[in-house]
């Protein structure tokens, strides 16, 4: 007698099993990680910018008037001319410390310096000053040894840990730049 087995098919699978599904992420935790980027975002920005620093208070005033009686004109003046020592403008000061500290052709360089933006609030994080001048030509110009020698000037006249100066024709053009 012979035996008759169930017939199965040449390669039989095994039954399958139901997989877990993945765990779908919410929406309000990505909507939550992306709003927490962009506001990390802007508090580096504000920082990189200087960003939360009010403008200086004028507090000339206040020390008149705390002065004591006893002072002697001539200290009065003096506290009267410091705060106009530092109106001058930041062109003003760059070509004061280039006059002081700086080469010839630097010196000769200097002088066609028209306006010098950003150099005053440094915060070593993204310094980038710009330094206007009364060249034309931009970066392929005849100008251009001129721009590098003003470029290499104001390295020598200020510091950043992260700075990048950019001087400029009278056109708004690049006459070059350097790492300070």
């Amino acid at each position: 007698m012979s035996r008759q087995y169930p017939q199965q098919p040449p390669y039989a699978q095994p039954p399958q099993q139901p997989q877990p599904q993945p765990q779908k992420r919410g929406v309000g935790k990505i909507a939550g990680l992306g709003c927490a980027g962009i506001l990390v975002l802007l508090v580096v920005g504000g920082i990189a910018t200087g960003g939360g620093k009010g403008d200086p208070v004028d507090h000339s005033a206040k020390d008149k008037a705390v002065a004591a009686p006893n002072d002697s004109a001539k200290e009065a003046a003096g506290r009267e001319k410091a705060p106009a020592d530092r109106s001058r403008t930041q062109a003003e000061e760059f070509r004061a410390c280039v006059l002081k500290n700086g080469t010839p052709t630097e010196k000769s360089a200097v002088a066609h310096v028209t306006k010098v933006t950003g150099a005053d609030k440094r915060n070593d994080v993204l310094d980038a000053p710009e330094v206007f001048t009364d060249f034309s030509g931009g970066l392929a110009g005849p100008h251009q040894g001129e721009g590098k020698l003003i470029a290499s000037a104001f390295t020598s006249c200020y510091e950043s840990d992260n700075g990048l100066v950019t001087v400029y024709d009278r056109n708004g053009e690049v006459l070059a730049n350097a790492n300070y």
